[in-house]
């Protein structure tokens, strides 16, 4: 994690087809006040080759991918937008926010990816009022045994 994101919490291990899969991400839910102002759930996706390296990323794409986090993490602030996880490995590596408005996202996201090379992402969203999709992750990784 860059300290750009200010995301404290845990990263959890967990495996897929025997690869590992980091998760980061703090184990509780918001105040209902501050999930109340983002009833969108965005993912934000890398996919990558990560045949050759346990399912994780090579040098490249990560330093790729670091460079894309710092941006998110400067587009995350509260009323606006609340970063709920990330997760890499796999060949895949995400980052999951909350946020109020999705066109002002992907706006505030490509005005400050201007001037970066273009990146392979998929964007998709989801309406989630109730913040059920981040509820099931706290509550699955909380029984998972492997704490990175």
């Amino acid at each position: 994690m860059t300290t750009a994101v200010k995301t404290s919490g845990q990263i959890v291990r967990t495996l897929k087809d025997g690869l590992p899969i980091l998760w980061t991400y703090v184990p509780e839910m918001p105040s209902e006040v501050e999930r109340s102002f983002a009833p969108w759930l965005a993912v934000v996706s890398w996919a990558y080759d990560g045949s050759g390296n346990n399912g994780m990323p090579d040098s490249k794409d990560n330093a790729g991918m670091q460079r894309l986090e710092v941006v998110l993490g400067e587009i995350a602030r509260p009323a606006f937008c609340f970063e709920a996880y990330r997760r890499v490995g796999h060949g895949l590596r995400e980052f999951v926010f909350y946020v109020a408005d999705r066109d002002q996202f992907l706006a505030e996201l490509n005005e400050h990816l201007a001037s970066h090379p273009r990146y392979p992402l998929d964007i998709k969203f989801y309406e989630d009022e109730s913040w059920s999709d981040f509820q099931r992750l706290i509550d699955d990784l909380s029984e998972s045994p492997q704490r990175a």
